[in-house]
């Protein structure tokens, strides 16, 4: 019953927070002055998947998997919703989308792409602590108003 509560809150928000952008006027001033409000989901340690043995393969969102996109693996967060994703340790981050389910491993919170891990600077290390908060989706990822 927890995790239903939590999900369907969670679509709520991403819901409201689309409609909010996508009812702005878009120019570069708006896209200035409006800052994303840093919700944090949760904390704990991060690992990456990919290489050959997955490339390809089926996600649970139904794509296949490509270890090249800024994508990850969630347990409960919404199938194509958007997380920034953290390192604590250097403090650099990404955007991806949750296009599959796991990690399985207890105390692993998200499982990335190799290349968002490589571009938080853990892609070596294989694992790394960090920070999910929740994100709107990006501009380049939003269709425009002429494409209906």
């Amino acid at each position: 019953m927890k995790r239903r509560t939590f999900s369907a809150g969670l679509l709520a928000l991403w819901c409201a927070r689309g409609a909010l952008a996508d009812a702005l006027p878009e120019t570069e001033a708006t896209a200035a002055d409006v800052s994303e409000p840093a919700t944090l989901l949760e904390q704990g340690m991060a690992t990456w998947y990919g290489g050959r043995r997955w490339q390809g393969r089926r996600t649970a969102s139904g794509e296949r998997f490509d270890g090249h996109a800024f994508t990850a693996a969630h347990p409960r967060l919404p199938l194509g919703s958007w997380v920034r994703v953290v390192n604590l340790r250097n403090g650099r981050e990404v955007q991806v989308r949750i296009n599959d389910r796991g990690p399985s491993k207890r105390g692993f919170v998200i499982d990335l792409s190799e290349a968002a891990a490589q571009a938080l600077g853990f892609r070596r290390q294989g694992r790394a602590k960090v920070a999910l908060h929740s994100s709107a989706v990006p501009r380049a990822s939003r269709k425009s108003d002429s494409s209906f």
